[in-house]
């Protein structure tokens, strides 16, 4: 097991500690994630030209060594007044886009693509270099309306939950669902599906379901 440094910060289900100053650990608490099969993605994706942090092995399940990035998320820019919500949510339906163009990884399977199943405003970093991708522990082969989906559920829980970024949120994900790219019936219904059965999220978050449906059917099929 990869030795830690100091503690950088701490997600959902994983803690993120240095290494030093071009490398951190990501450690999964929950045990839940696969570490290898994460780097694989990435390094996969990294190779076709997609924007993510390197990655090199550790030798765990539970452990991830990633490039150490400097910049804020997408979702602290905003917070900041450093980009704009039309801005972010052209933004994400970019990286959609670029990550569904990537070739497949399964013969079997030519209409399947990588996905990444959790894109949104806090896992696009914007370093010097360019947005960079991270936390690619949700990602498996499918069909790109379900990204789609799953991204726009999640802004769409944001907008109709009410707070300090409900309005941003609704903003976003209008510019977001503006590509053409889009979300699909199939999608949406198994992003929502998905959703309510992440034991992750708060029965308040679960409540919100179905106003993000109402909201994202408002926006994508109307």
């Amino acid at each position: 097991m990869t030795g830690t440094g100091r503690l950088l910060g701490s997600g959902r289900s994983a803690d993120v500690y240095e290494i030093d100053d071009a490398w951190v650990l990501r450690r999964d608490r929950d045990g839940w994630g696969d570490a290898a099969a994460e780097a694989d993605v990435m390094a996969y994706v990294g190779r076709h030209g997609y924007p993510v942090p390197r990655v090199r092995p550790s030798g765990s399940r539970t452990d991830l060594v990633l490039e150490r990035l400097s910049g804020p998320t997408l979702l602290g820019a905003l917070a900041a007044g450093r980009t704009g919500t039309a801005e972010a949510g052209a933004l994400l339906a970019r990286l959609l886009r670029e990550l569904h163009a990537v070739p497949g990884r399964n013969a079997a399977r030519p209409e399947a693509r990588v996905l990444h199943l959790d894109l949104h405003r806090d896992n696009v970093m914007l370093t010097a270099d360019g947005p960079r991708v991270i936390d690619w522990s949700n990602t498996e082969d499918g069909h790109p309306g379900l990204d789609w989906g799953m991204s726009a559920v999640i802004l769409a829980q944001v907008a109709v939950g009410g707070e300090a970024f409900a309005g941003p949120a609704r903003e976003l994900l209008t510019a977001l669902l503006a590509d053409p790219s889009g979300v699909t019936e199939a999608g949406l219904a198994e992003a929502l599906r998905r959703r309510s059965a992440n034991p992750t999220m708060s029965r308040r978050e679960v409540a919100l379901l179905p106003a993000a449906e109402k909201l994202v059917r408002g926006l994508v099929f109307s």
